[in-house]
């Protein structure tokens, strides 16, 4: 008879781990709080108009390759991809930007051109980028932080120096120009840590933006969901929606089951890809690993306030993706990770789907998705979005130059309630746990539940870390840990 296996929660690392653990013989079942599948890359429809609640950016496309390579698919079997060209583009003034397009060379010429003798030293810091990618991606974040020997190789021994100097450092040595040292520390800002907190060896991230290039999923990220889904379900897996976990059975210090609505599912193995912290007020208090006091001391990525804006034109002077980062990035910074507050002049990120996408808005229109980063935990109130909304399209419409106010057909917003609300996320966070120097690898919360047996996590707060690559990942990650210890 087939082991069970319970997954709490249906994101991309709870769909990751239900592919492979169905793969491997189990009969897994997958619990989801809401009504659709996707966790935090659920979709909203609205009038016409598409948008990804959560992940926008498809980048590391060889990681998604890897995932549907392992079942013998690719990802053009589910979904059509398109490079975009340009990625993106970064506003620093009125008018004044800088476009990132679609190759490394015509890269190194925009640096160039703003920078005279910045193209050679970009050449070197992508080199050691695309080393460091290769050494993440061959040696590292496969592994399950299990040890701290995971991380010594004959590959990170040469770079171990990188380990213990930071982003900020490494970039603003070599590049004098502002606004391309603005460009080169943004990547870094997935893994949910300012660049004077990132380790060095993350500069793979630049290689993941300038040397892989961006990559847009027609109909959006909502379609790699509804691919897993489909490989899961031909895999044999069940998926339950509008099915909240309210408890976690433990008995004699084994995982028996979880109830969801009163009920009571026994199995004989629990995987939960729900929030770590969440998770674990699941369980009675004597068999959770970590205290508040450990959650708290911890350093979180940011959360957000998303918009989710219809308008009924076309938008100008604006690319797929288009960073604002016209206004001083340590304040925001330092409202974020230091001393938490509203930032008074938020910098944000505007995707516009539409303009690659036509299913993404009715003929003529436009959709929008604006962020603003937050620190988890502040005080979320319809006044807070409304003030926050009329901000940032203040600023919009004079970078831009256009009029967009008096165009808004609808708004949905999103903000550190709602992540709390739909998501379970503690203090309300958007992206997990940052990656920091002591919150790397073996030094993050644990894929295996030391006190209670056959519990296993899956997600952002575990290994490897934030980010959609990551949590395709953690899913595997996980599954090889289940079977490791329970072989069929």
């Amino acid at each position: 008879m087939k082991k069970t296996i319970h997954i709490i929660g249906s994101g991309f690392s709870s769909l990751a781990a239900s592919c492979y653990l169905a793969q491997a013989g189990y009969d897994v079942t997958v619990f989801e709080k809401n009504k659709t599948i996707g966790g935090r890359a659920r979709q909203l429809v609205k009038e016409g108009f598409t948008f990804d609640i959560g992940p926008t950016w498809y980048w590391m496309p060889d990681v998604f390759e890897r995932f549907f390579a392992d079942f013998n698919k690719k990802p053009s079997d589910y979904y059509i991809l398109k490079k975009l060209n340009p990625a993106y583009s970064v506003y620093f003034g009125k008018d004044d930007f800088i476009t990132i397009e679609n190759t490394l060379e015509k890269i190194i010429n925009a640096f160039e051109k703003e920078e005279p003798g910045s193209s050679k030293k970009l050449k070197k810091f992508i080199q050691t980028a695309k080393s460091n990618y290769n050494i993440a991606i061959k040696d590292l974040v496969y592994n399950p932080g299990v040890s701290a020997l995971e991380l010594i190789t004959p590959a990170t021994i040469k770079k171990v120096n990188q380990f213990f100097s930071t982003i900020k450092r490494d970039v603003r040595k070599e590049f004098k120009n502002d606004r391309l040292v603005k460009i080169l520390e943004f990547p870094v800002l997935f893994l949910g840590a300012k660049p004077s907190d990132t380790p060095s060896f993350y500069s793979f991230m630049n290689y993941a933006d300038f040397g892989l290039g961006t990559f847009h999923p027609k109909k959006g990220m909502y379609q790699v969901i509804l691919a897993m889904e489909r490989l899961a379900l031909e895999l044999g897996v069940t998926i339950k929606t509008d099915a909240p976990i309210e408890k976690i059975i433990v008995k004699n210090k084994e995982a028996k089951g979880i109830v969801s609505k009163g009920k009571l599912f026994k199995s004989d193995i629990v995987v939960s890809g729900a929030d770590y912290h969440h998770t674990e007020t699941l369980l009675d208090k004597p068999f959770r690993q970590y205290s508040e006091s450990y959650w708290n001391k911890k350093t979180f990525a940011p959360s957000s306030l998303l918009f989710y804006v219809g308008f009924d034109k076309k938008l100008i002077n604006v690319n797929h993706h288009t960073l604002f980062f016209d206004v001083d990035f340590d304040i925001h910074a330092e409202a974020i990770y230091d001393t938490p507050k509203w930032p008074e002049n938020p910098l944000f990120y505007a995707s516009f789907p539409s303009i690659t996408d036509n299913n993404s808005a009715p003929d003529g229109k436009e959709a929008g998705i604006f962020l603003i980063p937050l620190a988890p935990g502040l005080e979320d109130t319809p006044e807070l979005r409304a003030t926050y909304f009329e901000k940032i399209m203040t600023r919009f419409e004079n970078l831009t130059s256009q009029s967009v106010k008096n165009h808004v057909i609808f708004k949905e917003s999103f903000c550190i309630n709602d992540f709390i609300k739909d998501y379970n996320s503690y203090k309300g966070n958007a992206y997990g746990m940052a990656n920091t120097l002591m919150q790397t690898a073996f030094l993050r919360p644990k894929l295996k539940s030391k006190r209670v047996k056959n519990l296993f996590f899956t997600g952002q707060l575990t290994v490897p870390g934030p980010g959609v690559p990551p949590s395709l990942i953690s899913g595997k990650l996980v599954a090889d840990l289940v079977t490791k210890y329970h072989n069929i």
